[in-house]
């Protein structure tokens, strides 16, 4: 029986566990070879409902329920979900986080002194459609210092979250923003060893779905397995 080669995982197109330049996966990640696990019988699968989501969800303009929205610029994200295959992954639950337009989190350890913004909780979440698409509205995120190395700052970015068929089986990722320059200064972005993975983690800006008067909107599109996938674990 000849395996499919789209079939396997490229880990040529991820980054490493460990990528020294970014100094904390040398604490957190496994330094021995890990095991492949091939006795198990049954994962089990959650089920995730339209009736379970509603819109304001996806809309991280609203969602912080206040009566101002959030300071910065509003944008729209959206794309697809597919597989190795071009094909839509329908009923795909995705959560994204970010920071403020200051490039700051609501998290009990942030470490920048930016302001916080009383009108925007920074986490959103959707499913794709039957066509396997997806649109979250949000303000794009500023940069923020991280304490990596000297004069370290993250470039703006999105994490975003695809969950599978189970709770274990999940995929985390950024999306970053064209024409970014702190790219080549990130070791996050860098870990990524090829540059055409790393292009497929840039959003691009698209005026035919920027909404007049309202909204610049942005096109990322996640694939989920093959030699075109989209990095993950950045």
């Amino acid at each position: 029986m000849v395996t499919n080669p789209w079939n396997k995982r490229d880990w040529s197109n991820h980054p490493k566990l460990i990528y020294p330049d970014y100094k904390s996966t040398i604490y957190r990640n496994p330094k021995n070879k890990l095991l492949k696990l091939n006795d198990i019988k049954e994962i089990p699968s959650p089920k995730f409902s339209k009736t379970s989501l509603r819109s304001v969800d996806a809309d991280l303009t609203k969602n912080a329920k206040k009566d101002h929205d959030p300071i910065g610029e509003r944008i729209i994200v959206l794309g697809k979900v597919i597989d190795e295959f071009g094909r839509a992954v329908p009923d795909c639950l995705l959560e994204i986080w970010q920071a403020n337009s200051s490039g700051r989190y609501i998290h009990r350890e942030e470490i920048h002194d930016a302001p916080l913004d009383p009108n925007f909780l920074g986490a959103g979440m959707t499913l794709t459609d039957d066509n396997g698409n997806y649109k979250f509205t949000t303000i794009k995120p500023g940069s923020y210092p991280w304490g990596n190395h000297h004069n370290a700052w993250r470039p703006a970015h999105i994490h975003f979250s695809i969950f599978g068929r189970s709770f274990v089986d999940r995929l985390v990722t950024q999306m970053y923003f064209e024409g970014d320059p702190l790219f080549k200064y990130d070791p996050i972005f860098n870990s990524i060893p090829d540059k055409k993975a790393q292009n497929r983690l840039i959003a691009k800006f698209s005026i035919d779905e920027t909404i007049p008067e309202f909204a610049h909107a942005y096109i990322f599109d996640i694939v989920l397995r093959g030699r075109e996938a989209t990095p993950m674990e950045v």
